[in-house]
């Protein structure tokens, strides 16, 4: 191919060979099922095109043929006998019962459109409410069809939009970008690429990369990049792998993320050893921060978070003497009532460090696609979304600029019909009801107001059984062709088919289908292949010049700032309101929320709600990763449930013995809202005063059915004990910072 300013991946074989009896084909992994990476993957199908092995693509940079479980799982997912596969409907009245009746492609779309239609003629697009789950590669495809149906109410499936929007939030208000650390992930050659530093020091916040592999990082460069000189520090309630491994480990209390970052900015102002001539010539509200960060000594702080000072100090200190620094976050920072202070003052550890925009920091990569999450906003008036969009009146903050309405706030229009009705929704790639929707009976019921609901999905799960009227049978990743940006939108890869499902439709071609009974002139593609050519146009790529050349990386530049690449008018700077990066931000103080990192106890908490900590001692923390598993995905599974059987609660053996438990041992975990059950697994890698838990529990195996308790729901999922209660900006929550009691199951419950 001609050279047009990116860079392509050299393969020693085709797109697709023969290895002995075997056809392998060449990818990237992305969804369904699966978490937001994009491995490089070998699928081997056989003579009847049914895929049979999935194994680590060598050649690509970015996982470097190394593959998780699920990955390596992947046959018994796409061939398992519980998919969906073909479309299905059932009676309003009848939702939650087993009572479906198959229908065609044509039926399921038509039934659809004319129902949609005549409630949008009716009562206006706002009536209709899209819910996405986690921000895989749905997100621009959900985006374009809720808009061009005319609808603001695109929203994510749980309290305080508090998954990766939080933290993305809080570094476009202060610098325009979104910062990602350098692990070389940019480059094709990667980690021999001459411009490339290896980070002297990865702080690692709220994320155990090696397990969860979030947001765009591979947990191998973090390794990696240890192998190759890089120091960590490690901020985290329970002593992982990593944090093992660490210079310095913080053992915070969970929900003290902001007073313990106001802590090291304090030791790093105090003692004069960030980058002043960064600061002096980039930075906004720098004496403005210097003087709210004052107050959070180490030793205040080591009161509010457990941290011993010498450890806050030690830490900031190390910090800031590294050459290249990294803040590799994650959704723990998202996931506490505050999670805008508690971003803001974690980002500006690396801001006023000069740790932005430089080799071995933190950057913001190019995107080499034409789309992305928000794909189609021009499709709807701006009139419409400041006047219509749920949750605009209430957080203003989501009035000046967030794209999806607030599900919080959708939750209380379903209960209450105000500011107006909702009649129908669209719930693609999420389960609500099992995975991150809190207070899932208030969920249920919220959605059971409506006259009509679509659920596109792989497998039956509790939230299709209790609520669709329709559902649509969604494509595993094998199953399909796609694009993707990449989390981190440093690449082009390409997704390609192996292998059909049934009647299985992608949630691209089924997005296409009904985009185009919406709002044909917003739909003009005749099939998906040209929708991707379409948003491939500013590579001057085809979609099948990508397939059989993907990966592709864009030219790469540091030091935007200082060259005008940042800002539309071409100046050097940050595309803020002064140009710089805003540690006093003038947006927050617009929309009437704190210019300036601060704190707050969290609700409910040892020290906000004393009395309920009498009667709720531990301090709880759900949403632990495992390694198998992701979100409500992979129970059914039989190699992935194997390494993790049962929901589980960890806590420290002094803890378990206060109780009389054992590991092994059944045991509620309830607070005054509700309880679930848990395996106890004893660790002495938590503090005897904290407990940990994963989420998103339900049983395939169990009873489906409303009546006979939904996949044993109720009893799984310990999102009972959480409320739709988002902070004051209408950002974040408080999954990770409740109270909680345990103690053993009774013989027959």
């Amino acid at each position: 191919m001609e050279d047009r300013g990116y860079t392509f991946v050299e393969h020693e074989k085709p797109l697709r060979y023969e290895e002995g009896d075997l056809t392998v084909t060449r990818g990237s992994a992305w969804t369904g099922p699966g978490c937001h990476l994009g491995c490089g993957v070998l699928m081997y199908t056989d003579e009847d095109g049914r895929l049979v092995k999935v194994e680590g693509d060598r050649e690509n940079p970015f996982n470097q043929g190394r593959l998780c479980a699920r990955c390596l799982a992947l046959p018994e997912v796409v061939n398992h006998e519980n998919r969906l596969t073909h479309p299905m409907k059932r009676a309003r009245e009848m939702r939650g019962k087993d009572a479906w009746e198959r229908i065609s492609w044509d039926e399921a779309f038509d039934l659809i459109a004319d129902t949609f239609l005549a409630l949008r003629d009716q009562y206006g697009p706002e009536c209709v409410t899209f819910w996405q789950g986690t921000g895989r590669d749905i997100a621009p495809w959900i985006t374009r069809l809720a808009w061009s149906y005319g609808s603001p109410n695109y929203t994510v499936a749980l309290s305080g939009t508090a998954c990766y929007a939080p933290r993305i939030a809080g570094c476009r208000v202060s610098s325009g970008a979104f910062w990602l650390g350098d692990y070389s992930q940019q480059f094709a050659d990667r980690y021999d690429n001459p411009e490339w530093n290896v980070p002297g020091m990865i702080l690692i916040w709220g994320n155990n990369p090696v397990v969860s592999n979030s947001d765009g990082l591979y947990g191998h460069w973090v390794t990696d990049c240890m192998k190759r000189g890089s120091k960590i520090i490690v901020v985290d309630p329970k002593r992982t792998w990593l944090a093992s491994k660490s210079e310095v480990f913080l053992q915070l209390r969970p929900g003290t993320d902001a007073a313990l970052a106001m802590g090291m900015l304090n030791v790093m102002i105090e003692e004069g050893i960030y980058d002043k001539d960064f600061v002096d010539c980039w930075c906004y509200g720098f004496d403005e921060l210097a003087e709210r960060v004052s107050a959070f000594t180490p030793e205040k702080v080591e009161s509010i978070t457990w941290v011993p000072a010498d450890k806050i100090r030690a830490a900031a200190r190390a910090f800031a003497a590294a050459d290249g620094a990294i803040v590799q976050w994650g959704v723990a920072v998202d996931m506490t009532k505050e999670t805008l202070p508690a971003g803001q003052a974690i980002s500006a550890l690396f801001e006023i460090t000069g740790n932005v925009d430089v080799p071995g920091g933190m950057i913001a990569p190019p995107s080499i696609l034409y789309y992305a999450a928000g794909w189609g906003r021009e499709l709807i008036p701006e009139e419409i979304r400041q006047q219509k969009k749920i949750g605009n009146d209430v957080y203003p903050l989501f009035k000046a600029a967030m794209g999806p309405a607030s599900t919080d706030e959708t939750i209380n229009t379903l209960e209450t019909g105000k500011p107006y009705k909702l009649r129908a929704g669209w719930l693609q790639t999420t389960n609500p009801l099992a995975c991150t929707g809190p207070d899932p009976k208030r969920t249920l019921a919220a959605l059971d107001t409506l006259e009509f609901i679509v659920v596109v999905d792989l497998f039956m799960t509790p939230t299709a059984m209790a609520l669709a009227d329709v559902l649509l049978p969604a494509c595993t990743f094998p199953e399909r062709d796609g694009i993707r940006v990449g989390d981190g939108v440093q690449r082009g890869e390409s997704i390609n088919k192996v292998t059909t499902i049934g009647e299985c439709k992608s949630d691209m071609e089924i997005n296409l289908e009904m985009g185009k009974r919406f709002n044909a002139d917003a739909w003009p593609w005749d099939t998906v292949e040209d929708m991707f050519t379409f948003i491939l146009k500013d590579t001057g790529m085809t979609f099948p010049e990508l397939q059989e050349n993907a990966p592709a990386y864009l030219p790469f530049t540091y030091k935007k700032h200082e060259k005008g690449l940042f800002r539309a008018d071409g100046k050097p700077g940050f595309e803020t309101g002064t140009g710089r990066i805003e540690l006093w931000s003038t947006l927050y103080s617009m929309v009437g929320l704190d210019p300036l990192p601060y704190f707050e106890e969290p609700v409910p908490g040892p020290v906000s709600t004393p009395d309920a900590y009498e009667t709720y001692p531990l301090v709880l923390t759900t949403g632990a990763r495992q390694l198998g598993l992701f979100h409500s995905e992979h129970r059914q599974v039989p190699h992935l449930r194997a390494m993790h059987p049962d929901p589980v609660i960890e806590m420290n053996p002094a803890t378990a013995v206060r109780y009389g438990l054992e590991d092994g041992d059944w045991a509620w975990v309830e607070n005054e809202r509700g309880r679930a059950k848990r395996r106890v697994r004893t660790t002495n890698a938590l503090d005897p005063r904290v407990c940990s838990t994963d989420h998103a529990w339900w049983r395939p195996e169990a009873p489906a059915a409303l009546e006979d308790g939904l996949f044993d729901l109720w009893n799984m999922n310990i999102n009972q004990l959480i409320t739709w209660t988002p902070g004051k900006s209408g950002l974040g929550s408080n999954y990770k910072t409740l109270l909680c009691r345990v103690y053993k199951v009774r013989e027959g419950e």
